[in-house]
């Protein structure tokens, strides 16, 4: 086996946790509507149902950087595939409504904790020339979940009264098949070496993954390590000292939030819905969400490493802008003859994909010195994931007293700010060392 096919089978393994994530975010659209009548829930309620997850998702995501440090990313990542798999087992065969909210909440857990160590163990495999590439595996798997679940959901929607427990528990199969997979990949080698002090472990490591540079990268991690060892004190994320990438971290993660896009996955049927579809229609829309998601996040896959990650994001930017405005608009002047907002999304879908999808886990995994990279990417992932719970909770109540239009608007103008952020502070990071791109945003 050649380095490359080595370090993409690793790195598409831990990749698995991305495609349960987008599995478990998307799944519920499917069965929302039909667990709200059937246990007879309020709005709130019903707005509890749907955002359970996201509450265990911002725990995971505030935790997740904890077991990562202490016990490891490999094992970490073990324990999730655990929590994936008893979730979709638990919520399929759940008898009443608060037993379901339990398995969701467990299912959450997994994802915030699969968005913290899944991307920086991809990140501590990779080499600097395919960094992005690789790391965004993570996201094109989170996509292909998502497409998968709209599809199962539409195929399994004739399957009776009992079609939600079908859509929920088919997830129990890549949650085993990722459990077992995750056994056949090593540690990080940057956790081996500066958190286990396994130095010739690590060497190991990273010599299957970079023959030709393996030594430079051990001498910058050792010296890492005899820094800490100097200093006598362990780093502080919030600290003067790592002001930069953690303005830049929480910056990147709202922004990635207020456009508006798990709210749009959610409840993509009901969206549709409120346009004039008929309920088949309305999910079959919302799978070709799911197959727009998957081809730009594929295209900005190829493009990452290449034109960088601030390029993606300014166009990815004008995008979003001009497709809420559109849509903002639409529900305004009540404006949905033919395919039109289907047709927006579908759009805005391909901008978010291209720019804010493809880029945000990244772009949060690289920003951070080694020795505060878990804290960093957790301390992103709870940003991102206590935005999203807050606004995926909050969606059906402001869709029904301020309608479409005001909402959608609301989106736009963030997205505005956004373009502003990236013009004015966003850095680039493509082709650089993590050694390097920590050195450069800490203030000494």
């Amino acid at each position: 086996m050649s380095q490359q096919q080595r370090i993409f089978l690793w790195s598409i393994t831990a990749a698995l946790g991305g495609f349960l994530f987008g599995f478990d975010t998307a799944v519920i659209s499917g069965v929302e509507q039909s667990l709200q009548e059937l246990w007879q829930l309020s709005v709130w309620e019903h707005g509890l149902t749907v955002s359970m997850a996201l509450f265990g998702t911002v725990l995971g995501a505030m935790l997740g950087g904890i077991p990562a440090e202490r016990y490891g990313r490999r094992k970490t990542l073990f324990w999730i595939a655990v929590l994936y798999l008893v979730s979709s087992l638990g919520t399929s065969l759940a008898v009443d409504w608060s037993v379901f909210l339990v398995f969701r909440f467990l299912g959450g857990l997994g994802v915030g904790a699969s968005s913290v160590a899944a991307p920086m163990y991809i990140t501590e495999i990779s080499p600097a020339r395919s960094r992005g590439r690789l790391v965004a595996l993570f996201q094109f798997n989170v996509v292909l979940g998502i497409l998968i679940a709209y599809l199962s959901n539409y195929l399994l929607q004739n399957a009776g009264d009992a079609a939600w427990r079908w859509m929920l528990g088919v997830q129990a199969i890549p949650s085993l098949l990722f459990l077992l997979a995750v056994l056949l990949i090593p540690e990080s080698p940057r956790w081996l070496l500066l958190r286990a002090g396994r130095v010739e472990e690590a060497r190991e490591v990273l010599q299957l993954i970079d023959a030709d540079h393996y030594e430079d990268t051990l001498d910058a991690l050792r010296y890492t390590a005899e820094q800490q060892t100097l200093s006598q004190q362990p780093a502080r994320l919030f600290s003067a000292r790592y002001k930069v990438p953690v303005m830049l971290a929480v910056l990147f993660a709202v922004f990635n939030q207020v456009s508006g896009i798990n709210a749009i996955i959610y409840y993509a049927p009901r969206i549709f819905e409120m346009t004039g579809l008929g309920k088949s229609s309305a999910l079959l829309s919302s799978a070709g969400i799911g197959v727009i998601n998957l081809l730009f996040t594929l295209l900005a896959m190829n493009l990452i490493d290449r034109f960088g990650r601030r390029t993606l994001m300014f166009i990815g930017s004008l995008g979003l802008i001009a497709t809420l405005g559109l849509v903002a608009r639409a529900f305004y002047v009540h404006d949905f003859g033919g395919m039109s907002v289907p047709v927006l999304l579908f759009v805005y879908i391909a901008f978010f994909a291209f720019s804010q999808g493809g880029v945000i886990w990244v772009f949060i995994s690289e920003i951070f010195p080694n020795e505060v990279r878990a804290n960093g990417q957790a301390l992103g992932s709870f940003t991102h994931w206590l935005m999203a719970a807050v606004i995926t909770f909050a969606f059906p109540y402001f869709a029904e007293k301020l309608g479409g239009a005001y909402t959608f608007l609301f989106f736009c103008l963030m997205m505005v700010l956004q373009l502003v952020f990236v013009w004015k502070w966003m850095p680039e990071t493509k082709g650089t060392s993590l050694e390097q791109v920590g050195k450069t945003f800490v203030v000494h």
